[in-house]
């Protein structure tokens, strides 16, 4: 009689689940399901140029999983609403429930708009998700070009996102206490210097944060407003609530806490991966570039557990950030595998051409882990014990 096919259920089909799902796959006896609310993959980093694409029924930022799962992984296309560790069960919002001998949990992360701003929840358009980015399109589709945008945030997808509205001729303004906050200054010099060619109006220092959101106007600190006809709310990231109301330890964010393997500290059949995993406490930075590692190093600690092995600690190694600014030119902010940045970078044409090919090999890694499961290969980032050391508590819900 054959033994029994180890079930693992992978939650989320983002840049580390789909990763996640594809390695596992390098073994006959594991039946892999994939569980998404859609029917297609989201390239994530991808969703400004959604946002601002003319084309209502414009395809870009949307893969589908034929392109990037493989075969054998049977993708459920439906919701996790509760997961029951003791039972080894998930509850979906279909009503069906779903048992697993372990599970991935690659919930990703979400625009996170602050229900302390005013107005913020009922005006301002987060963009970080398929939805969000066709919704934002939808809205300034209604609106003429001349008509003013915020962008509320700083951060890599502000910059984006407010480079690509000023080079389709939209008047935007860019709002942040700092803008390129996780870039060198020669990096945030780049950056700002391009954006300012495209006709973006930069408001930052101590006192540019959003007061309040309006249907046709932002209110700034001392009473000052600013026009806009749409604002697009890209200031902070968060996680689904799912490992939180499942009763699961959590960080004070809501990722998943685990131990170095990426193994949640409440049970050994349940890891973690991508955005929503918290390593230690230490979570790596939210991106595809640290996504599709984890994932790989989630299904090898699954993997080694089937086995009877050990599971190795998980690393990464980082070595930058690309960001676009408009179709023409990029920022490649180059980093030391801690991520800490360094003062090089690649700006111009040349930026946006390495910005490019990052985009499409991100799609075509997940391919070829695909089409030969463990033949994805990446750095080992340097040893984190020092650092892990130095965190006398970790915070937890």
């Amino acid at each position: 009689m054959a033994a029994k096919a180890t079930t693992v259920l992978v939650i989320g089909g983002g840049y580390a689940g789909v990763m996640a799902a594809n390695r596992l796959m390098s073994r006959d006896d594991v039946k892999v399901k994939l569980i998404n609310p859609r029917t297609e993959f989201v390239e994530r980093i991808r969703l400004h140029q959604l946002a601002a694409a003319d084309d209502p029924n414009s395809t870009v930022a949307v893969q589908d999983f034929g392109a990037v799962l493989n075969a054998g992984v049977q993708l459920v296309v439906d919701s996790v609403e509760r997961i029951d560790a003791g039972a080894r069960q998930v509850a979906l919002a279909s009503g069906a429930t779903l048992d697993y001998d372990y599970l991935v949990y690659a919930v990703g992360s979400t625009g996170a708009v602050p229900v302390s701003v005013p107005g913020a929840a009922e005006f301002a358009y987060p963009l970080s998700e398929l939805e969000q980015a066709k919704r934002l399109r939808s809205r300034l589709a209604d609106v003429p070009v001349q008509a003013p945008v915020v962008v509320v945030g700083g951060g890599l997808t502000g910059i984006e996102a407010a480079a690509e509205f000023a080079e389709a001729g939209r008047r935007v303004t860019l709002v942040s206490t700092i803008v390129g906050p996780s870039l060198s200054k020669a990096g945030r010099r780049s950056v700002t210097k391009r954006l300012t060619k495209l006709g973006v109006a930069i408001l930052d220092g101590p006192e540019a944060t959003v007061t309040a959101v309006g249907p046709d106007q932002v209110a700034l600190p001392g009473g000052l407003t600013l026009p806009s006809a749409v604002t697009v709310w890209t200031a902070g990231f968060g996680v689904p609530g799912l490992a939180t109301a499942s009763g699961l330890t959590t960080d004070a964010l809501g990722r998943l806490l685990t131990d170095e393997t990426l193994t949640s500290v409440d049970d050994d059949r349940i890891v973690a991966t991508g955005d929503a995993a918290s390593p230690s406490g230490l979570p790596y930075r939210m991106s595809c570039q640290a996504g599709l590692p984890l994932g790989a190093q989630a299904a090898n600690t699954v993997l080694a557990r089937i086995a009877g092995t050990q599971p190795a600690d998980a690393t990464v190694k980082m070595t930058g950030q690309c960001i676009s600014v408009g179709r023409g030119a990029g920022t490649v902010q180059l980093a030391r595998g801690d991520d800490t940045p360094v003062g090089l970078y690649i700006g111009g044409r040349a930026g946006a051409f390495v910005k490019e090919q990052v985009c499409r090999y991100t799609v075509k890694w997940l391919a070829g882990e695909a089409a030969k499961p463990g033949s994805y290969k990446y750095f080992q980032g340097p040893d984190r014990s020092e650092l892990i050391a130095a965190v006398t508590a970790v915070p937890v819900r």
